[in-house]
C-alpha cells in the first residue's frame, strides 16, 4: 500500500496566496469543539486567586467571561475564519496542582466547525488570567493549549490522542469529563479538597 499523500492546505490557493475557504456548498450541521489549556503559577499567586485578594478583582470569573467573549469575536481576530452563529460557549476554569486548568466547549449549527473558536476561548481566558495575576507573579506560563475533540462536519469526529512522548511525562491531569458531565479538571479540585479534609 502506498503511503498516504499529504492533505492540501485549504487556506492556500493554487496561486500560493492565502484565501478564505468557500463553504457555500457544505451542508449545515451541528458541530462542537472542545479545547483545553493551563496557566502555571506560583503557590503564593494561587492562594491570592483562591482568596479573591487580587487588586483587580475576581481573576477566574473575569478570565471566564473573556474567553466567552473571545469565542464570539474569533473571526475578527483570525483573518480567514468565518463568522459563525454560536449556539453555546462554555468556559470552565478550575484550580490545578500547579495553577489553573481551562476548558472551553463551543457549539454551532453551521457549514464549518468551531475548532478555532474553542482554541481562541482558551487562549484569551489564559491571557486574561495572566493579566489579572501578573502583578504578583510574572513567571507564570501559559501551556498545553490544544484541541481535544471535535464533532460534526465532513471530516468526521476527532479525539486527541496522547503524544508519543507522553509516557516520559506525568499523566495529564485533565483527561475527560465526569459521568455527570462536569469538566474533568474539576476532579482535581475535588481531590485536593478531600485531601485537606483528611488532614
Amino acid at each position: 500500500m502506498s503511503p498516504r499523500s499529504p492533505e492540501r492546505l485549504t487556506h492556500i490557493g493554487a496561486d500560493g496566496q492565502a484565501r478564505m475557504v468557500d463553504v457555500g456548498d457544505k451542508p449545515v450541521t451541528a458541530r462542537e469543539a472542545v479545547a483545553r489549556g493551563r496557566v502555571r503559577m506560583s503557590a503564593a499567586a494561587r492562594r491570592l486567586v483562591r482568596a479573591g485578594a487580587l487588586k483587580k478583582g475576581d481573576a477566574v470569573q473575569t478570565a471566564r467571561l473573556a474567553g466567552i467573549m473571545a469565542a464570539k469575536r474569533t473571526s475578527t481576530l483570525i483573518p480567514l475564519c468565518h463568522p459563525l452563529p454560536l449556539a453555546g460557549v462554555d468556559v470552565t476554569i478550575v484550580p490545578a496542582r500547579d495553577g489553573y486548568a481551562i476548558e472551553s466547549r463551543v457549539r454551532t449549527v453551521a457549514q464549518t466547525g468551531v475548532e478555532m473558536e474553542a482554541l481562541t476561548a482558551v487562549s484569551v481566558a489564559a491571557l486574561t488570567l495572566y493579566d489579572m495575576v501578573k502583578a504578583v507573579d510574572k513567571t507564570m506560563t501559559i501551556t498545553d493549549v490544544a484541541l481535544v475533540s471535535k464533532r460534526g462536519g465532513q471530516s468526521g469526529d476527532y479525539q486527541r490522542r496522547p503524544r508519543a512522548d507522553a509516557a516520559a511525562r506525568p499523566a495529564p491531569r485533565i483527561a475527560g469529563r465526569t459521568p455527570k458531565g462536569r469538566p474533568a479538571a474539576a476532579r482535581e479540585s475535588a481531590a485536593a479538597t478531600d485531601q485537606r479534609g483528611k488532614r
